[in-house]
């Protein structure tokens, strides 16, 4: 399948389902808040940012599949938008390490640009971002250890919890990676 079918009769679809589960979620919490959830209760101002999380990663989604014929490049993308999202969510909502007060949860957004410094740098090539990827595995990683290391504070999950979910978010960005290696070699050969 190539652009011109993505956007033509089957592409409105994903792009129906894509948008409707971005609104999807960010409906959820205000239905819920409606309903008297208990620990829900958003402010105008995670709206906002949730919005614009969502506006963001699908906006980029929409980009790689317009600009890129391959679809390992566009399943790395979504891949590592996926972690990137999850992993910003996480951190901005309870934290990765400790609660979402712990300085040390700073760690994991350097982690997170340095994959967006590594991808400009590599000018969004195959071979940029699967190294780009590679470097947000690796800072993840060292992030986690620094923050255990590091200050703590209550914390929210017992070490092992929160190094399962950091190993989540190094699968997410590995797998882009991988699949970012198999675009690389597919324009090499």
């Amino acid at each position: 399948m190539d652009i011109a079918e993505l956007s033509g009769s089957g592409g409105h679809k994903w792009r129906l389902l894509g948008w409707g589960t971005a609104v999807a979620l960010l409906s959820a919490p205000f239905v819920a808040m409606q309903l008297h959830a208990e620990g829900v209760d958003w402010s105008v101002g995670d709206f906002l940012v949730m919005g614009v999380m969502l506006g963001t990663v699908g906006g980029l989604i929409e980009l790689a599949m317009r600009t890129r014929r391959s679809w390992p490049y566009r399943g790395g993308v979504v891949l590592a938008l996926l972690g990137a999202f999850l992993l910003t969510w996480a951190n901005l909502a309870v934290g990765i390490v400790g609660s979402e007060h712990n300085p040390n949860n700073l760690l994991f957004f350097i982690a997170l640009l340095m994959g967006i410094a590594g991808a400009v740098g590599g000018n969004f090539s195959a071979g940029g971002m699967k190294r780009a990827m590679i470097t947000t595995v690796i800072t993840l990683i060292l992030a986690f250890v620094i923050a255990e290391l590091g200050q703590h504070d209550e914390p929210m999950a017992p070490p092992i919890a929160e190094g399962i979910g950091t190993f989540i978010f190094v699968l997410l960005f590995a797998g882009s990676a991988l699949l970012f290696r198999r675009a690389e070699r597919q324009s090499d050969g």
